[in-house]
């Protein structure tokens, strides 16, 4: 009887979690038709064509490439401590540095003293999601 309860209690939890991950990752599905929408607010500071920078370097190709490697671009120096540890620009490092990008590379360096030239935040998750879909369709790696 006990060994019943105890198979039902985590079968239940068992599902309990596999629904949560399964929102989870529907939510996380990005949409790049509504990220080109969102990617408007970053315009003002970066571009999506090959090797035009603006205020920020440009993001074209940014899915695959290094942190801290395009040409003619002055990084900050929380870039250059975390492109100097390895940081590549994939889905999830964007994602996560989109949501808090001063948080992230001082997480990633090691190092909160280190500036960092990006204020912009997306909080939404959807919204984060959105603008690594397009940022992706643009071309990468």
């Amino acid at each position: 009887m006990f060994v019943g309860k105890t198979m039902m209690k985590a079968a239940g939890t068992l599902a309990m979690l596999l629904a949560l991950g399964t929102a989870g990752a529907a939510q996380a599905a990005g949409d790049a038709a509504a990220g080109e929408q969102v990617f408007k607010r970053c315009a003002a500071c970066h571009t999506v064509e090959a090797g035009k920078n603006k205020v920020g370097p440009t993001l074209f190709g940014v899915v695959g490439r290094a942190a801290g490697s395009v040409d003619g671009y002055s990084y900050s120096p929380a870039v250059k401590a975390a492109a100097a540890k390895g940081l590549v620009w994939s889905e999830e490092t964007l994602t996560a540095y989109l949501q808090n990008p001063r948080k992230y590379l001082d997480d990633y360096a090691g190092d909160a003293s280190l500036a960092n030239k990006m204020p912009f935040m997306l909080p939404d998750a959807q919204q984060r999601a959105d603008v690594v879909a397009y940022l992706k369709s643009l071309g990468g790696k």
